[in-house]
């Protein structure tokens, strides 16, 4: 059941609706490697970021099947701004699992911007009323721009095991490492922080299995759907509409710019008229259908899961991040196509061909976007063996 109070339709409305706005500022976004303010304006102005903020907070609670809808439309514009505004949606949905009177902090107000990472790159200590944490951390998507960070460390103590923690952090406390220079999703701003004797309080960290299961310490959020679901499940619907965007924003473009192309060197006076076209164009969309069959898929799984408050399965868990794995290569494979039957002129940068194959091998590239990652699981559970990885 969708709680959106803005209902899902209204939202993918919106963001359809913003789609040429972004793509007119995605040039600058790659130029200066984040995303500009009137991106993020109008992201917030849309309702962008409140997909998975609480109702009592002014959020929209929404399924996931909006998530895959909203950010494939977002991702139709620019990729970078749609994975930003899709990677902002996971930490705020882990957030939510902290102790209320800490989420009335944090989320002061309905488009509060929480950044954040899975990885356990950091340590952490035990101190009077909280802990101390040191590390490092890369790839936080929109920290710039954030005023919080989820961040991961490893709480070492005396004689106990190591045990990972997720933390909340004001991102100002953090130092920021302008690293990101990267070929593909260069507008996110993807840089890296960094945490030195950062003194964190007792209620601003959780044992990070726990959030993996979905339980944490709210007590407003308990009868709310959406946050009683498993992390990775969430994850992946969260993001998995950015490839299938790219890829669609892919085949929009190959369309428009085909008109009367000629193919140098050959009879074709039009690009229209080749078989090959017809071939590669047919290729691509049926990719595109199967990459949007996985993706939602995964958002049906994880919201008729929610539905039902069930308890998800090993094999429900793996499935997820399988039809994730799946989307992304279908999406990688379509856009491929399209950009090698693009012609030379499409290697300049006002082609979006270009600058979309490189976001999304960029995406592809992600440790828990990847598709052999996802495949390898998926394979282990078939061959009768146990996940390798906490990460199901």
């Amino acid at each position: 059941m969708n709680n959106d109070p803005a209902g899902r339709a209204e939202l993918v409305r919106r963001a359809a609706d913003l789609a040429p706005t972004l793509r007119g500022f995605a040039a600058w976004h790659e130029e200066h490697r984040r995303l500009h303010d009137e991106s993020i304006a109008a992201l917030a102005g849309a309702g962008m970021f409140r997909l998975r903020t609480p109702l009592r907070f002014g959020g929209y609670e929404s399924d996931t099947r909006t998530l895959v809808d909203v950010a494939t439309e977002l991702a139709r514009g620019d990729g970078s701004a749609a994975w930003t505004a899709s990677v902002y949606w996971i930490p705020t949905w882990m957030a939510s699992h902290f102790p209320d009177h800490v989420q009335n902090a944090v989320f002061t107000g309905p488009d509060s911007l929480i950044c954040g990472t899975l990885s356990p790159s950091a340590t952490a200590t035990l101190a009077e009323g909280g802990i101390v944490v040191n590390g490092k951390w890369g790839f936080i998507t929109g920290a710039r721009h954030s005023a919080w960070q989820v961040v991961i460390a490893v709480l070492l103590a005396p004689q106990a095991e190591p045990m990972p923690v997720i933390a909340l952090v004001p991102t100002g406390e953090l130092f920021i490492v302008d690293d990101w220079h990267s070929a593909g999703l260069r507008g996110t701003g993807s840089v890296s922080t960094v945490a030195q004797d950062l003194f964190v309080p007792a209620d601003r960290y959780l044992p990070l299995g726990a959030v993996l299961q979905g339980q944490g310490a709210s007590r407003a959020n308990r009868t709310s759907r959406i946050y009683q679901a498993p992390l990775l499940p969430v994850a992946a619907a969260s993001s998995v509409g950015v490839a299938l965007g790219l890829a669609k924003g892919a085949l929009e473009s190959f369309v428009q710019r085909l008109g009367d192309r000629k193919i140098t060197y050959t009879d074709y006076a039009s690009q229209r008229e080749a078989p090959i076209t017809h071939l590669r164009l047919a290729d691509a969309a049926t990719r595109i259908d199967e990459a949007e069959f996985h993706a939602h898929r995964l958002a049906a799984t994880v919201d008729r899961k929610a539905a039902e408050q069930e308890t998800w399965t090993t094999r429900e868990r793996v499935l997820a991040r399988a039809d994730m794995g799946a989307a992304v290569e279908r999406a990688r494979e379509a856009v491929a196509l399209l950009a090698d039957a693009s012609g030379g002129s499409s290697v300049y940068l006002d082609v979006p061909v270009q600058r979309i194959q490189r976001d999304i091998q960029a995406l592809g590239l992600h440790a828990l976007m990847h598709p052999d990652t996802n495949a390898e699981l998926h394979g282990r559970l078939l061959s009768g063996l146990e996940p390798n990885s906490m990460y199901v």
